[in-house]
């Protein structure tokens, strides 16, 4: 062993930081596990999913998904130049996913039963789906990882069979990310009267895939410059700035997405409204998607290193802004509560950050992830921890505007905004949409024109237009469906009808069957115009039918 391996481990500002992180997260999950949710969160029956939901785990499992791009892109497409990408892709989304189980067992009421999933089968349930997947794509990325173990240790013959398996594999893991990231989207499609329309949509599943992508790319190029910084490795250039154009693509195409899903909807309103809902979104699509498409579309900011490296950060900003956006903010106004994180939630949440930096710094130190480095580039230039480092390329600078400081200030300014917004719309809140939200009566004296409007003010969504019905030869007249006739504005519950009825996506469409009279009486709209939820639909015809 050598000398230098018994000195006592050097005290820096960061290590304190982490030593401080870790014994609170330590103190935490004590109170968690042995003192239970309630002491530990601000969780509720209201409000059961919080912070680590939101982000512990789709947070946690998006980063990971620069995984299962980059090696779909080397492995199966053979687009080799980036190869030097895929190691530490993988790391990252092998960490990501052991620190997601971790994770899990923080949030649920019984975590000694996590493994109940996989022998007691409920195909029917998106949960079940999740847990297996999460098993079995940790699984293989465990395998994806382990050549770089046995390269370490020198096991030739347990390489070889890796390397022979290693592209099933790979298509293997792309199959089951694919169906994890879209999945977790598919949590929050069923809840369509609970999420705020600004996020609600039929197309979460695909919105969830296409922005774990961005999260993930962008998760490589802030691995690449922070590794440079730690250990003087990091990727060239050129796989950066490729890197970075994907970005710009793949957020275009959500972004086009995004805005025409929400005004097909008759959503995109909502954005222009001042709520803390609409300020939190633009701060999510400002700043985490326009922003970095402008960004990264400039050649000057590509080929800068701090330029990447911000463009990247603000895309996985806004990324996490996104899921704690539909995870919490959407789903606030619903429940009619406040939901803050306790300091413990956040001590466990930056515990298993850490944890992950730490698990990352020491894989890179003592494994073959930066392998790619050519030997010349690696003994040109000795870094100042003693590790080779490749030679250094003078970056161009990028312009004031778009530096760490201003870009950081926007971010505090957004939440600032947010936080007097909501405070602002609390304050003027007429007394029956505070009642609408809290599930409570509004006083007997309230006027009934004030009622609609406080109703209409606490509208979580917008509703639908009116749809009218095609006519047969022998209808007695045409039949217009509006659904603020049918739902309550303030608390819309359009499961009622949307989740075994009609279509959501093609108005007026059942999910079984021809819309006809017979239809209409039995299980459509006789469901519930029936003569005890509301009138029969043979008690008067001219109720429905208008010439």
């Amino acid at each position: 062993m050598r000398a230098s391996s018994l000195l006592p481990v050097r005290l820096t500002l960061w290590r304190v930081i982490a030593g401080l992180i870790l014994a609170a997260g330590a103190y935490a999950t004590w109170v968690r596990f042995f003192r239970g949710l309630g002491a530990s969160t601000s969780l509720s029956d209201q409000f059961p999913w919080g912070l680590w939901i939101g982000f512990d785990l789709l947070v946690g499992v998006g980063m990971a998904a620069g995984g299962f791009v980059v090696a779909a892109t080397v492995h199966i497409f053979r687009i080799e130049k980036y190869e030097p990408i895929a190691r530490p892709a993988v790391l990252t989304a092998f960490l990501g996913y052991l620190l997601v189980i971790v994770a899990l067992l923080f949030d649920l009421g019984r975590p000694y039963r996590i493994w109940h999933p996989l022998v007691m089968w409920n195909p029917h349930s998106v949960m079940f789906e999740v847990a297996w997947c999460v098993v079995l794509y940790t699984t293989v990325l465990a395998l994806e990882f382990s050549p770089l173990v046995l390269e370490r240790l020198r096991w030739k013959r347990a390489l070889h069979v890796m390397r022979t398996i290693y592209v099933p594999l790979v298509i293997a893991g792309v199959l089951l990310s694919t169906m994890h990231q879209s999945s977790l989207g598919t949590l929050y499609v069923i809840v369509p009267d609970k999420l705020h329309g600004l996020w609600y949509t039929p197309l979460l599943p695909v919105f969830f895939f296409i922005t774990a992508i961005a999260a993930g790319i962008a998760m490589t190029i802030f691995e690449s410059f922070m590794s440079y910084r730690a250990f003087g490795k990091r990727l060239e250039d050129e796989l950066l700035e490729g890197l970075a154009r994907v970005i710009v693509v793949v957020l275009g195409v959500y972004a086009v997405w995004k805005f025409q899903d929400l005004a097909g909807r008759g959503n995109l309103g909502l954005a222009f409204q001042i709520t803390p809902e609409s300020t939190l979104f633009w701060g999510e699509m400002g700043l985490g998607v326009i922003l970095p498409i402008f960004l990264f579309a400039i050649p000057k900011v590509r080929h800068s290193q701090h330029g990447l490296f911000f463009g990247a950060m603000l895309t996985v900003t806004g990324f996490i802004v996104n899921r704690l956006n539909v995870s919490v903010t959407g789903m606030q106004r619903w429940s009619g509560v406040s939901y803050v994180p306790s300091w413990m939630e956040f001590a466990v949440t930056m515990s298993i950050v850490t944890a992950g930096f730490i698990a990352f710094y020491y894989a890179v130190k003592y494994l073959p992830v930066f392998h790619h480095l050519p030997e010349h580039e690696e003994a040109s230039l000795p870094s100042r921890h003693g590790h080779a480092a490749p030679v250094f390329v003078p970056e161009r600078r990028i312009a004031p505007v778009f530096r760490g400081e201003v870009l950081a200030g926007l971010w505090a300014l957004l939440f600032v905004g947010a936080i007097a917004v909501g405070l602002t719309t609390n304050k003027h809140m007429s007394a029956e949409a505070v009642a609408a939200l809290n599930g409570t009566e509004a006083p007997a004296n309230d006027p009934a024109a004030e009622a609609r409007a406080a109703r209409t003010a606490a509208l979580p969504m917008t509703l639908p237009a009116d749809h009218t019905f095609m006519t047969g030869p022998d209808s007695p007249g045409r039949v217009t469906f509006r659904h603020e006739s049918h739902v309550d504005p303030a608390i819309p519950k359009c499961a009622t009808c949307h989740a075994s009825l009609f279509s959501m996506q093609e108005p007026g469409k059942p999910l079984t069957g021809m819309m006809n009279m017979d239809s209409a009486h039995g299980p459509l709209c006789g469901s519930c115009h029936n003569g005890t939820g509301a009138f029969k639909v043979d008690e008067n015809c001219d109720v429905c039918h208008q010439p």
